[in-house]
């Protein structure tokens, strides 16, 4: 590297045009003859010199990062570097930091893609999630899509199917119709194109390699018309907004639901009902039961009328609170009726008081399903039950998703889940 005191000027641009740029940035280029720029767009940059100044500049076309990298090094003098939007955002900066000292290098930033992308959408994107996928797999991605994020920007790699996989991951993850898919192409140059694309198309066919994704979530997801009768998609269930994930998984959801043995007629009580996903979905299968959900979260109940709107079911009766506060009045009362009890989210001494207090009413025959995450609660329930002189089946279930990523599929497991199922007898 030469011995001198010389500035790398590194401009991020959002367009080709000389008087896009600002007075500071225009003056620089009137003075400093070693002007850089990857080889893509580098005649754009050239053409600006025959109409603005004098031909004398040291032009330099980059065809990659080790390239311009040695000729950055022995450069002799002042250089300007132009590349897109923000250089320390996903752009060159962080390489250039790498091989020269902060003191000389200089930065210019522009408007980032994602920037101008939610300003040509015209969204908010202050809560939004940035993923790239360019020269990475698509776990980050994934991460993003099971929280439910309600905004994504996704940037790309042309180098390898990184569209094909974002959709498929969509559909792995049944969220087709959560999102609206926006595609992105060329942001800030003549020929930018922004396109809705619908889960039912394909991708356009001619798609420039400066792309990004934008993914947001629909404003209204009403999904009662394309709803299967089981195993409903977790997509479709509002969750806690700050709890996006708190819902039972569909592969559990339906294991318990058939560990139920759903009567045609009767109640069933869920206590512990979260979002009132099984629940709701066993109306769905036996529309003449009679549903009462019971949990403690504050919100809870609010969820479990919406979840019963879009599924098109109608609950007997939705109560918030401590199951505790009530087995000596409203809940009591039902237990009286019920043939089939859930009891899912609440803790080991809440499980167990309820399980004693059910023996009084339950009758030969009904059914009592716990989901569960530790083994030693399993052991203490299934002890309980037998003391109870209930007939017990356990069980662990384990499941995956494949999910593809740039060179195959990948299998994401799901927590393990273990399930008692108590008859009285």
């Amino acid at each position: 590297m030469k011995d001198n005191k010389r500035t790398i000027h590194v401009i991020g641009l959002n367009s080709f045009k000389f008087e896009d740029l600002s007075k500071d940035v225009k003056d620089l280029f009137m003075k400093v003859n070693n002007i850089a720029a990857p080889e893509t767009f580098s005649n754009d940059i050239k053409g600006w010199i025959s109409d603005k100044i004098n031909e004398d500049k040291n032009f330099f076309k980059s065809k990659s990062n080790i390239q311009l990298i040695n000729w950055l090094k022995y450069a002799d003098s002042d250089v300007i570097l132009f590349s897109r939007g923000d250089p320390l955002w996903y752009g060159i900066g962080r390489i250039l930091l790498k091989h020269f000292p902060p003191q000389e290098l200089s930065f210019y930033p522009s408007k980032t893609c994602v920037q101008l992308a939610f300003s040509r959408l015209k969204k908010p994107w202050q809560d939004s999630i940035t993923v790239s996928i360019h020269g990475r797999n698509s776990t980050e991605l994934i991460k993003s899509l099971n929280l439910k994020e309600k905004s994504i920007a996704i940037l790309t790699d042309s180098q390898n199917n990184s569209l094909e996989i974002i959709r498929e991951n969509l559909k792995e993850l049944n969220l087709e119709n959560y999102y609206e898919f926006w595609l992105l192409e060329e942001l800030g140059f003549k020929n930018e194109k922004i396109t809705l694309v619908c889960n039912n198309e394909n991708l356009p066919e001619e798609i420039s390699k400066l792309n990004l994704v934008v993914l947001l979530k629909k404003e209204s997801n009403d999904p009662k018309s394309s709803l299967p009768l089981f195993g409903i998609n977790d997509s479709n269930f509002l969750t806690f907004e700050d709890r996006p994930s708190l819902l039972t998984k569909r592969d559990t959801r339906i294991q318990l639901l058939a560990d139920l043995e759903l009567p045609e007629t009767g109640t069933l009580i869920d206590i512990g009902s979260g979002i009132g996903s099984i629940g709701l979905e066993a109306l769905r299968i036996r529309p003449k039961l009679n549903l009462i959900c019971l949990d403690k979260r504050l919100g809870s109940k609010i969820l479990v009328e919406e979840n019963a709107k879009r599924l098109g079911v109608s609950p007997l009766k939705i109560l918030e609170g401590d199951a505790k506060n009530y087995l000596h009045n409203d809940l009591i009362k039902a237990l009286s009726n019920a043939n089939r009890i859930l009891i899912g989210g609440c803790n080991l001494e809440t499980k167990t008081l309820i399980i004693r207090d059910l023996t009084k009413f339950l009758k030969k025959g009904d059914v009592i399903v716990l989901p569960i995450i530790t083994y030693e609660v399993l052991q203490h329930i299934d002890l309980t039950f037998k003391e109870l002189n209930y007939e017990t089946s356990l069980r662990m279930i384990q499941t995956f998703k494949g999910l593809s990523i740039s060179d195959g599929t990948r299998f994401e497991p799901n927590n393990p889940v273990f399930i008692i199922k108590a008859k009285k007898i």
